[in-house]
């Protein structure tokens, strides 16, 4: 085994499936990550999102996918340049991939990849004692999703974060206040049918508790994008408000739970503290960038 691996192991107390699976994913997160770097894709790109947060960030939940926006508009964009460049650093590691990008099946701004490999096999070779990998069937193969928004709203910034394992290394992504905005617009925007994306509304709640500021006019470009906000008039604080409280007001927070305790070490927490009068008491801890000196009122939110 690899003596970066061996670092990054150390990291986790591996003592069920699970934990094996959950350090397995983030070990694959960030091997590819430091192998993106070294094919130049943080030149034109920056990493966003639940993995972003939890990498670059300190989130305390796991999550499962690498998303990713160009810095600039790019319809021709490809992962293929960097597939060999992935593989094989990634080999370098003892960490054995398989990189696909994914053939578009309808018009999207989106291109995806999948990064693939076997479970059990590669814990093994990472030396996770074999009574712990009992559970994983022979074959099972862990997919991570990576994605990139070839056509990014605009008005956001970047800075460069460092990763220190499986070497120290820069990673480009969204600021807080522009991925606060990302957030939020996943919040009030995100059309899922049915299912509840609890894990944005536990990302909100990060957020609020590092007192990060949100980047109104990106989420506006973001609203503008998805279609969620057409006025003439720039988003204010109060239609920020507004919709927040439909938001809240709709909300299932038994699914929002569902949603994301797979990915909690302590999901039990959730259920003494998340309701709609918690969410509702949320709203005034919101703060924007640029200032607005807009509250929500009693009235608009209603207890």
């Amino acid at each position: 085994m690899h003596d970066a691996i061996k670092r990054m192991l150390g990291r986790y107390q591996v003592l069920t499936t699970e934990d094996a699976e959950n350090a397995f994913r983030e070990i694959l997160q960030e091997t590819a990550l430091y192998a993106l770097w070294k094919g130049g894709f943080f030149e034109e790109a920056a990493f966003y999102g639940g993995s972003s947060l939890r990498i670059l960030q300190g989130l305390d939940r796991y999550s499962e996918d690498l998303d990713f926006s160009l810095l600039e508009t790019n319809a021709g964009f490809s992962f293929d340049p960097f597939r060999e460049r992935v593989v094989r650093t990634m080999e370098e590691l003892g960490v054995q991939v398989d990189f696909a990008p994914h053939e578009k099946t309808r018009e999207s701004a989106v291109r995806s990849a999948f990064l693939k490999a076997e479970t059990l096999g590669q814990l093994l070779l990472f030396e996770i004692p074999r009574e712990i990998l009992a559970g994983f069937p022979p074959g099972k193969r862990l997919k991570i999703k990576l994605e990139v928004d070839t056509n990014p709203p605009r008005g956001f910034e970047t800075a460069l974060y460092p990763v220190l394992l499986p070497i120290p290394f820069p990673v480009r992504s969204y600021r807080e206040p522009f991925a606060f905005a990302g957030k939020m617009h996943a919040v009030l925007c995100r059309k899922w049918k049915t299912r509840v994306k609890g894990r944005d509304w536990y990302d909100m709640v990060w957020f609020l508790g590092r007192k990060t500021t949100l980047d109104l006019p990106h989420l506006e470009q973001r609203m503008r994008a998805s279609g969620d906000w057409t006025g003439e008039k720039p988003l204010g604080a109060i239609d920020f408000f507004e919709r927040y409280s439909s938001a809240v007001e709709s909300l299932d927070v038994r699914q929002a739970i569902r949603d994301v305790s797979p990915f909690l070490k302590s999901p039990q927490d959730l259920d003494a503290v998340w309701s709609r009068s918690f969410f509702r008491s949320l709203a005034g801890l919101f703060r924007f960038q640029p200032e607005t000196g807009e509250i929500p009122s009693q009235k608009g939110m209603s207890a």
